[in-house]
């Protein structure tokens, strides 16, 4: 049967549009081919008017499938306005990147991995595809995914009840009364970053102090110049090439670890969740990640994106081993070599620097602006933890892998990991169970600590 397609090719100015139109023309031509009717834009969608407009344009093409086409990493408003919008079948297809050390130049994964968190918690049914569409096998593969034999299938979580033992409540018990301080609120489209302050107090006994994105500026701009220029000294003792970024918006970035330092003391805090993006480039000037690998190297986890469950995760994981946490989105799986890459733009804790690659100063891929750490993640045992409420469930998602002996996957911080379970099924159970973006990781195994944890906590566990 001939199908009516109705697609809507999602993207983001800030990532390399040139190589984004060029996935988006191999993406169609590989539609084109599977002898069914193509309709909507072949342009990317950059923003919200021109996504609504499109679905708007859509709606009167009768279509049968609606399929989402995640060239480059989106937040996951639009398709969750998509989803709303048509009770078709929803699919959606991201393609993956070459592994070049260079920047990130799409992302697809993690919107992907946003879109099937959001559509888990709304309970919208969809399928999906991670493949490039030059593919060989690329026609087997879409007939599958448009005859719905790719929906994503959650994997059930275990009880950790028989994991309870008086190391986990001790471990708990390290947790309660700690604080952890929001800058800022969750961008738009991150349901990934949303939180129960409610459950947070009454499970775990860890609060929240929310804090204005201004007051972190305005205490940045304030710092004393000598504390300013301690922080400049404390990056000089682990990086290179200081020198060859901007130094007035060096300047701010290190202001903004102070600023951070003067709230920990003031509010009594041991953890952050840092709205990190657009406001600290585009209101204040500097990036924050700099001084989040500073901090988390000191053990005071900052999360990104203002992500209170991916603070909480990472003091839990500093509760089960005094060392230095890091909160990564996993940005690429490649079933056939069976590895995954870690990344974030450049917030790892310096300790975690593989020796081949000597730490640099940088400046962020797609804001231009300094300081970011660059390098990659030595080999090593790691374990990763994600205090979860995907599909509206809270559990403790848990895996173990081995970090690899790899050249730098991507500009920022990253690492190429291999899980201890096949990574066809890691990427199956993300995005079958709605996952998070962002897991916390630390060097070592941990995992039956962190089983003790959620047995403490009654909450069930989702392994890889």
């Amino acid at each position: 049967m001939t199908r009516t397609i109705g697609i809507l090719p999602l993207g983001r100015a800030t990532f390399d549009v040139a190589f984004a139109e060029d996935m988006l023309a191999g993406m169609v031509a590989a539609l084109a081919a599977t002898g069914h009717r193509i309709v909507g834009p072949r342009h990317l969608l950059l923003d919200a008017e021109a996504t609504r407009d499109a679905m708007a344009a859509l709606a009167g093409e009768a279509v049968t499938d609606l399929l989402v086409l995640q060239v480059t990493f989106t937040d996951a408003e639009m398709v969750a306005e998509a989803a709303s919008a048509f009770d078709q079948p929803l699919s959606i297809w991201a393609a993956p990147e070459p592994r070049l050390g260079g920047r990130l130049r799409l992302n697809a994964f993690c919107g992907l991995n946003l879109a099937a968190h959001a559509l888990g918690l709304r309970g919208r049914a969809f399928s999906w595809l991670y493949v490039a569409p030059d593919d060989a096998a690329i026609a087997e593969t879409l007939a599958a995914l448009l005859e719905g034999k790719r929906v994503a299938t959650p994997v059930p979580p275990q009880p950790s009840a028989p994991l309870a033992s008086p190391e986990g409540a001790e471990l708990v018990d390290d947790l309660r009364g700690r604080r952890v301080g929001l800058v800022g609120t969750h961008p738009p489209g991150f349901d990934t970053c949303r939180y129960n302050a409610a459950w947070l107090a009454r499970v775990v006994g860890i609060e929240v102090t929310e804090i204005a994105l201004d007051t972190l500026f305005d205490k940045a701009r304030a710092l004393p110049d000598a504390r300013a220029a301690a922080a400049r000294a404390d990056a000089e003792r682990v990086l290179e090439g200081l020198e060859s970024v901007d130094a007035a918006e060096l300047d701010r970035s290190l202001r903004l670890k102070g600023a951070l330092e003067t709230l920990k003391t003031g509010e009594r805090l041991d953890a952050f969740a840092v709205r990190c993006w657009p406001e600290t480039f585009t209101q204040y000037g500097g990036a924050v990640c700099g001084p989040v690998s500073m901090l988390g190297e000191t053990r005071v986890p900052c999360a990104c994106e203002a992500d209170v469950y991916g603070a909480v995760t990472s003091l839990a994981l500093q509760a089960v081993e005094d060392q230095a946490v890091f909160l990564v989105d996993l940005v690429d799986i490649d079933v056939a070599d069976g590895t995954g890459v870690v990344w974030h733009c450049g917030q790892a804790p310096v300790s975690m620097a593989s020796p081949r690659t000597a730490p640099r100063a940088t400046i962020h891929t797609n804001r231009k602006m300094p300081l970011l750490f660059e390098f990659a993640l030595k080999p090593g045992r790691v374990t990763f933890a994600r205090l979860s409420q995907a599909l509206g469930e809270t559990k403790l998602v848990i895996a173990g892998g081995e970090m690899l002996d790899a050249p730098m996957a991507f500009t920022g911080t990253s690492g190429t990991v291999r899980f201890d379970t096949p990574a066809e099924q890691v990427l199956n159970g993300i995005l079958g169970s709605g996952l998070e973006h962002h897991m916390a990781v630390a060097y070592g195994d941990h995992r039956r600590r962190l089983g003790a944890v959620a047995a403490a906590l009654g909450v069930d566990i989702l392994e890889f």
